[in-house]
């Protein structure tokens, strides 16, 4: 995620005036590609369905969507999935989910971050697990499947990266957070900040992914479905969600509990 504001150097995700924290924003004067992402990398990228704006090469992988880590394999690999749709601005998911379900994963928080850290992952976790999946979270002192790790830096902005998407039947290695970025003591909007990068971490994607303008402001930006193709949930509504958890872009403090059409798309894939 990132936090900008409109009236900063750094190019802000806005609706109407509000200032928007955002886990996939414009990076501040970089709509364009870096350098050291390669052609045939913005191909893979494009042919799997993800945004080719602001791709930032890291360790392990490259960020796509603000938020968003593909790692070598996955780029290497050419699936054939379905994204999970709800409405016009749709839920997706990954190629790949948590599989040997029933199961339960197991999350724990770096002791770098403060009680309203803690908290806001107990919240989360409750929030998953209130939903009745059959995937279901508990935390852990140590040797977690998804650690919350700590940073001081993840870049100009970023509030929060996850670390991929599900590998193997397992889900991706946990997230990072940035609270110094994040400024806040507001448990219920860190653990929406936290909520969302769970979602990545089990294989959700963004709910506005055809046009982030919807909840980032700016122009329209539709990557197209690629490969990936569309499956309607039977029973949504065919107008936008506009409170989703895993919209790219919340208000800043914003609280964003599970909507009906979030746990129609949660409960269909797990």
């Amino acid at each position: 995620m990132k936090l900008q504001n409109v009236l900063s150097a750094a190019a802000i995700c806005v609706a109407s005036t509000l200032a928007l924290s955002s886990c996939s924003k414009e990076k501040e004067q970089a709509a364009a590609t870096p350098a050291a992402v390669s052609q045939e990398t913005l191909s893979q990228i494009k042919a799997l369905g993800f945004g080719t704006q602001d791709v930032r090469a890291v360790e392990g992988g490259y960020v796509v969507e603000g938020d968003m880590l593909l790692t070598p394999e996955l780029l290497a690999s050419a699936p054939g999935y379905s994204t999970l749709r709800v409405g016009d601005e749709e839920q997706y998911r990954t190629t790949n989910l948590v599989t040997g379900l029933p199961r339960v994963l197991t999350v724990s928080i770096s002791s770098s971050f403060n009680s309203y850290y803690v908290q806001a992952i107990d919240e989360a976790i409750r929030r998953y697990n209130a939903a009745n999946l059959r995937v279901q979270f508990r935390r852990v002192s140590s040797g977690a499947q998804m650690p919350v790790k700590y940073s001081s830096n993840l870049g100009t902005g970023v509030l929060g990266q996850s670390g991929g998407f599900p590998s193997g039947g397992n889900p991706a290695p946990g997230f990072t957070l940035v609270p110094n970025v994040i400024n806040s003591s507001n448990v219920n909007y860190i653990a929406t900040i936290m909520a969302h990068e769970m979602g990545h971490c089990i294989g959700m994607r963004h709910t506005d992914y055809y046009n982030r303008a919807y909840s980032c402001g700016g122009s329209a930006s539709n990557e197209g479905a690629s490969t990936v193709g569309a499956i309607l949930i039977p029973g949504t509504p065919s107008a936008a969600e506009p409170n989703s958890w895993m919209l790219a872009c919340v208000g800043n403090g914003v609280n964003r509990p599970f909507t009906a059409n979030d746990l129609t798309a949660l409960n269909y894939i797990y």
